[in-house]
């Protein structure tokens, strides 16, 4: 089975509010998912209802082909680990005897301990480390048992930047080695470093459902192109209402990659020669931030 995860037509209500609406997705074995969407939208939702920590209305879910229930679920542990919102930790316990309470084998507890660069402190009651180093402790255990899923809603909170690379380091050798993870954050930027597929959700509905370079690819994009006639070419294509401004010498033109033939032909047609262009793909917030606009336009034109 290549999809390890697969939500169908979940929804989850708090009383008369619905927080999703027939939420279906797909998690292919091995890859780092991003669910992204703005607060709110009912990321850390799903997260907990595939946790089993919240009962949800309608719907299933299915994790390496067995559907999860109630009794499932708790069969799990060792399967699936999580860092959904804060780490379960006890204050007045060292991190160590957290290891040591979930019965983590030395082996295994010291392998993510080094990792994490967590060996100054892993003796010293939690009361006494940092948000940080509480997430960093957050994170190791939900690694510590090399789940087949892991799930981290928001793991770079509270991190500096040392251990967000160790921790970006840790979930692609992890990803490499086949471990499955979903990860949630609203830094797009260094969610894009990690994340292999994204899902967008808003107002609890899934907006789509895309590998990250098919997301960049779709949609308008940055085309950046130098003429001899730079002042003309942007009065040029914006009298026929194409989005370009000139910055550095340089005309930045919004465009999808299907008008691109159209542009060039406007330029040649008033004899204006094209000296280089270059294609610069959508980033993440780029490309969420359109998506979501769509969406609402959607909604709204409905």
């Amino acid at each position: 089975m290549n999809d390890i995860l697969v939500v169908s037509n979940l929804s989850k209500n708090f009383g008369k509010h619905k927080v999703l609406e027939n939420v279906s997705f797909k998690v292919p074995r091995g890859k780092v998912i991003g669910l992204v969407g703005p607060n709110g939208a009912g990321k850390s939702t799903i997260m907990k209802c595939i946790l089993g920590i919240y009962p949800y209305s309608q719907g299933d879910i299915w994790f390496e082909g067995r559907k999860m229930t109630a009794q499932t679920t708790g069969t799990m542990g060792k399967k699936i680990g999580a860092l959904v919102e804060s780490p379960a930790i006890y204050p007045f316990l060292t991190g160590m005897k957290h290891f040591k309470l979930y019965g983590i084998k030395p082996a295994d507890r010291q392998r993510v301990i080094h990792l994490l660069g967590m060996e100054n402190y892993i003796n010293q009651k939690v009361t006494q480390y940092s948000f940080g180093m509480k997430q960093k402790l957050g994170i190791a255990l939900a690694l510590v048992n090399n789940p087949d899923l892991v799930i981290l809603d928001e793991p770079m909170n509270g991190l500096d930047l040392m251990s967000t690379l160790a921790v970006r380091k840790i979930i692609l050798s992890q990803a490499a080695k086949g471990t499955t993870f979903i990860v949630s954050s609203h830094i797009l930027s260094e969610l894009e470093k990690i994340i292999t597929d994204v899902v967008l959700i808003d107002h609890g509905k899934i907006i789509l459902q895309k590998p990250l370079q098919a997301l960049r690819e779709a949609g308008h994009q940055c085309f950046t192109m130098v003429t001899n006639r730079n002042s003309d070419a942007r009065q040029l294509l914006g009298n026929h209402h194409f989005d370009v401004s000139l910055t550095n010498d340089q005309l930045q033109i919004q465009i999808s990659p299907n008008q691109l033939t159209n542009v060039l032909q406007i330029l040649l047609d008033d004899h204006i020669t094209i000296t280089n262009i270059s294609h610069q793909g959508m980033d993440l917030e780029t490309a969420t931030l359109q998506f979501l606009k769509q969406a609402e336009g959607v909604v709204n034109h409905a």
